[in-house]
């Protein structure tokens, strides 16, 4: 199972969450700029994940369990 970080689905969306309110304020995205955006926040996310996990391993206190 992946990480909620790691779903396009959830990134797409709050893309288009983020491109709705910015049209309010008198922005426009076109359907490949929300595209494009979705693409590049979503493997942002995934490298802070790993870079997150790394770091959590690295820096923990206790042995992993074999079980």
């Amino acid at each position: 199972m992946k990480k909620w970080y790691q779903s396009k689905t959830i990134w797409g969306a709050l893309v288009v969450i983020v491109a709705s309110l910015l049209r309010v304020a008198g922005y426009e995205f076109g359907e490949a700029e929300q595209a494009e955006l979705t693409d590049a926040v979503s493997t942002i996310a995934g490298a802070l994940g790993g870079i997150l996990a790394l770091y959590g391993r690295l820096t923990a206190t206790q042995a992993i369990s074999q079980k």
